[in-house]
């Protein structure tokens, strides 16, 4: 029988001595949750983890891409596409998409995340001759021009290739890894990080119907398969983030399962992001009905994942994150400027 353990994280004291550090950060934990398949939840204390499983979930998580893991860092989202579900068309030229880039590193983002191809439920995939015209020469601006880093949100090993060599420091494949078979061995070559996120399907495909047999176990079991391939492939685990995929092939229940339980996807021993920003499910809960009207349950969203020791949230609205979080960390850890 296969059984997971999700850390109870807490950033507050007293910290009982048998405590161990969540990820090298701030947080820690002495109890877990244990799962499995066939048995219901049941809680048990730090010493009742198995070894591999303490050891994945207290590893410090190395620095990547100019991001250090010492509190929930910021991806700032920047789609250069007609069609994107929240921003599509705003920044599709490239002195928009480089204006809005200095608007969100000036605003505190800690990387910034550019794509040229909307995966928004019902697209369709865009020619990666089309996609490199999109994002090269932003990418290209703005490595000259400001040094946050910046990541390429691609499924195509072309497209990376180009912005790569633009100036973009990691690699986020929404396939992950499994639209382009030469897409890991480039990243692997180039020694680059990369961030493998789960998706049901394609995003022609991805939100029809989609059905797991346990949502939580299921898309932690693909991600910890597509590290081990990646490892595999020659890209060690310290340059992996892993996420969960918020929205991708999945419906509003699986969503909340996923961000309730969200502290299990440390046990794969990596860094985790989760981008939830502005997603159709934020809209259903909290009556927003346009993307840009839920902001505020985005950032609710970031403070709930960041309570269970998340690394990276990407969103679409860098100041309000930021500020939320600050202030977040402060009450919560002691800690602040």
């Amino acid at each position: 029988m296969c059984v997971y353990f999700r850390p109870l994280v807490r950033f507050d004291g007293p910290r009982p001595a048998e405590a161990l550090d969540l990820a090298g950060g701030p947080g820690w934990f002495s109890h877990a949750v244990r799962l499995s398949r066939d048995s219901a939840p049941q809680t048990v204390s730090v010493d009742e983890i198995p070894d591999d499983w303490r050891a994945r979930l207290s590893t410090p998580r190395p620095p990547m891409a100019g991001l250090v893991f010492d509190h929930p860092r910021v991806m700032g989202i920047l789609n250069v596409t007609p069609d994107s579900f929240s921003d599509g068309g705003v920044h599709q030229t490239a002195s928009r998409a480089v204006q809005r880039a200095h608007e969100m590193a000036n605003a505190g983002a800690d990387i910034i995340d550019i794509g040229g191809e909307s995966t928004r439920p019902g697209a369709f995939t865009v020619p990666h001759e089309a996609e490199i015209a999109r994002v090269e020469p932003v990418i290209t601006a703005l490595s000259r021009e400001i040094t946050t880093p910046i990541s390429i949100d691609t499924r195509k090993s072309s497209v990376a290739e180009a912005a790569v060599r633009a100036g973009a420091a990691l690699v986020n494949d929404v396939s992950g890894f499994t639209f382009d078979p030469m897409l890991a061995r480039y990243c692997r070559d180039h020694g680059l990080p990369v961030c493998v996120m789960h998706a049901r399907g394609d995003p022609e495909t991805m939100q029809s119907d989609p059905r797991y047999d346990d949502v939580l176990l299921d898309v932690y079991d693909f991600l910890a398969a597509q590290v081990a391939m990646l490892v595999e492939t020659g890209i060690p685990r310290s340059r992996i983030l892993v996420d969960p995929g918020i929205g991708f092939g999945k419906r509003i229940e699986h969503n909340l399962t996923i961000l309730q339980n969200i502290a299990l996807f440390h046990g794969i021993g990596c860094a985790v992001l989760v981008g939830a920003s502005r997603k159709r499910f934020i809209g259903t809960i909290s009556g927003a009905e346009t993307p840009a009207e839920r902001t505020f349950g985005s950032v609710a969203v970031a403070q709930a994942v960041a309570a269970q020791g998340v690394q990276v949230v990407r969103v679409h609205d860098v100041s309000e994150t930021v500020q939320a979080l600050a202030v977040w960390r402060a009450i919560s850890q002691g800690t602040y400027p």
